[in-house]
């Protein structure tokens, strides 16, 4: 030890400026005065440019009537509406092509990047191709496909395509039956989560049974056969808890059901599949990542391929997966924005809108990405509770 730091220990300790705690506290606080400096710079500045040219940055024009038309709207509006319900449908609209996007594209990811590890030849060679083909075309020329190549190309409603009454492809949409709640269907749904109760428990005890002794048990075979009986069982008691509203051929269009409009399903088909490439490739290196020793071990207590992609490895693997798959999740949101581009009226298309017709584009443009930033940080804190949950607890 050096006479000086000798001489600093016996007369009290550091000095403040030389310790590292006062000079971390310091280098934080400069960080955040300079930024928030520099945003207070942008935004006096916009400001000062918008009073220069009589222009105002406040909300007051959300009262306003918006003037245009929505097609597919998943609440009540019409152009009467005000500039503020647009936006809410607007924002509807994206949390919905979000939603279905982000559970239909992790199926099929989940279900291509287990084929890209196939020992078949064909399934792994047409995953490869699937995976690098859609990977490396933008997805803006994939939504001009799906859209002026194949929706747009389907036949007029008169020679509509048809998979019995439950399935309808036309030019002006996508029709599908729907389902409406009838007197007895909160009793029938009782049954059905008492079917899926009682499943998980019989899963969960005759897994337990199989690793104890040995012996095969089908905890898999039996919870399915348990959850699909119950409630079928209630259905039949209970006289249709469901009553179920089909598409039908009115004087100009189909009526009933549920209905989509070509637009969004192009969105959605494209967002899906782009976006399921990317998945399956994060799939596919998080099975990767389980160690050999893992697999010998799971085939060496007797476990079959599919149990072992069950019970070992898959659960190991979302160790690795979950964190890029969040950037996925979080990438489909923000690409669903080039809705714009096939006429789909989502957040950012309603807000461009508004823009032209109202000329706010400051107020619109921060409403906007206000809006993206909630639902980002919405999907990052639920994934990463659940990442928190697996993760590794280190010792």
């Amino acid at each position: 030890m050096e006479d000086r730091d000798i001489q600093i220990l016996k007369h009290g300790g550091i000095p403040f400026w030389r310790d590292v705690r006062v000079l971390k506290a310091a280098g934080q606080i400069i960080s955040a005065i300079v930024v928030l400096g520099f945003l207070y710079f942008l935004a006096s500045n916009a400001l000062e440019a918008a009073n220069s040219r009589g222009l105002s940055l406040g909300f007051g024009f959300l009262d306003d009537s918006a003037g245009f038309a929505i097609d597919d709207t998943p609440i009540a509006y019409d152009p009467s509406s005000t500039f503020g319900r647009a936006l809410l449908v607007g924002l509807l609209n994206t949390i919905r092509v979000a939603f279905l996007g982000i559970v239909l594209a992790t199926l099929l990811g989940i279900v291509v990047g287990t084929a890209r590890l196939s020992s078949n030849w064909l399934v792994r060679n047409l995953a490869n191709v699937y995976v690098e083909t859609i990977r490396n075309v933008p997805l803006l020329v994939q939504l001009f496909f799906w859209f002026f190549a194949v929706f747009v190309r389907l036949p007029p409603v008169e020679e509509s395509i048809t998979l019995g009454r439950f399935l309808i492809l036309n030019q002006r949409g996508v029709y599908v039956v729907a389902a409406h709640p009838t007197g007895t269907f909160f009793a029938w749904l009782a049954t059905a989560v008492a079917g899926l109760l009682l499943a998980l428990i019989l899963y969960w005890r005759l897994n337990a049974h199989q690793l104890r002794t040995g012996r095969p048990t089908y905890p898999l075979t039996v919870a399915i056969a348990t959850f699909i009986l119950l409630p079928l069982v209630g259905w039949l008691l209970l006289s249709q808890p469901l009553a179920f509203d089909f598409p039908e051929l009115g004087a100009f269009n189909y009526e009933g059901g549920t209905s989509l409009t070509t637009n969004f399903a192009a969105l959605l088909v494209g967002l899906v599949i782009y976006t399921a490439s990317f998945i399956a490739e994060i799939v596919r290196a998080g099975i990767q990542a389980v160690s050999k020793g893992q697999v010998e071990a799971a085939r060496a207590v007797g476990l079959s391929n599919l149990q072992a992609m069950r019970l070992v490895i898959f659960p190991q693997a979302l160790r690795v997966i979950i964190p890029p798959l969040i950037s996925q999740y979080l990438n489909l949101t923000k690409n669903s924005s080039l809705a714009v581009a096939i006429g789909f009226k989502d957040f950012f298309a309603v807000g461009k809108t508004i823009i032209d017709q109202a000329g706010r584009a400051v107020p619109v443009f921060a409403l906007i990405m206000l809006g993206y930033l909630v639902l980002s940080l919405t999907y990052s804190f639920i994934m990463n509770i659940y990442n928190r949950r697996i993760a590794f607890v280190e010792r």
